[in-house]
């Protein structure tokens, strides 16, 4: 059990790796489509790259129980329609405000998980107390350069806290019921394309040019970011709490800054490594066996 938690950290871990690296192509593909139709290529192709792995590893389990399939797909539908959500709010966020904001405000997902896990009746270690207050701490230091005020892409990015909360919490109902990940996963690409693309035809007017010069801002994110990360975090939350979860995610924000440092030579200053510092303490905190705590 202890090696299955372990691999589903370890996941998690990269999960946030790729995605604090995509951050970057996020932001950059915002220069030539709109955020609409970002999420909707960037979704279809997770479902494409997705899909043989999915069909390959049916075929050699051979014909799962049918309940199982009934219970991913539902699943998949789900996590889809969240997933839909909190990207296109996360999108329309980072083209209204800054990244350091829309990062803090974003990572606020650590906070919100555990408390609304408790409200569903999940019961929540003190550790995991102290891991989220020192990565709120750890994020505020890290992204928060400038007076903190609220504008509309602050509060979009905020509202996206609250979706993707509960993108996790549900990967989380549906992995409990035995639900097939990679199956979940690639449904729920399939169904945040076709929600996003209907608004993004409507509003933004996308164009194949367009689409073509920030192709590899796309691909990126969508075999990257969508197709392997996102699979990596159902996979990988199977056998983790996901309040512990949520921490190891939110390294996606760390991970963000040293591909800046290192890709494009932005300077940490000592206050953004003192940042690093603190939400690198809370998940090695984090990884504390849980079950020896006294639940708050």
């Amino acid at each position: 059990m202890k090696r299955k938690k372990y691999i589903g950290n370890l996941l998690l871990l990269i999960t946030a790796l790729i995605w604090g690296s995509a951050f970057v192509a996020q932001s950059e593909g915002m220069d030539y489509i709109g955020p609409l139709t970002f999420n909707t290529a960037r979704s279809f192709i997770g479902f494409v790259v997705l899909l043989p792995v999915m069909l390959i590893l049916r075929k050699k389990a051979a014909a799962g129980p049918i309940l199982r399939d009934r219970i991913s797909l539902r699943g998949g539908l789900w996590c889809g329609i969240v997933l839909a959500l909190a990207s296109a709010l996360q999108q329309a966020g980072i083209a209204e405000t800054t990244v350091g904001k829309a990062g803090f405000l974003t990572a606020l997902y650590i906070v919100i998980v555990p408390l609304l896990g408790a409200f569903f009746g999940k019961k929540i270690p003190r550790i995991i107390l102290l891991c989220v207050a020192l990565a709120t701490a750890g994020f505020y230091f890290l992204c928060i350069k400038e007076g903190f005020s609220i504008s509309r892409g602050d509060l979009l990015c905020f509202a996206c806290a609250f979706v993707f909360s509960a993108h996790i919490l549900t990967i989380d109902h549906f992995m409990e019921k035995g639900a097939d990940g990679v199956l979940m996963s690639d449904v729920q690409f399939l169904v945040a394309g076709l929600l996003s693309l209907p608004p993004a035809l409507l509003w933004e007017s996308p164009s194949w040019s367009a689409l073509f010069t920030a192709r590899w801002n796309v691909l990126y994110a969508g075999a990257l970011s969508s197709g392997v990360a996102y699979t990596l975090q159902i996979v990988g939350q199977k056998h983790t709490e996901p309040a512990v979860a949520s921490l190891i995610m939110s390294l996606e924000s760390v991970f963000a800054a040293l591909f800046g440092w290192l890709i494009l030579h932005e300077a940490l200053s000592f206050r953004e490594l003192a940042g690093c510092a603190l939400v690198f303490a809370a998940v090695i905190l984090a990884q504390l066996p849980a079950g020896e705590r006294t639940p708050s």
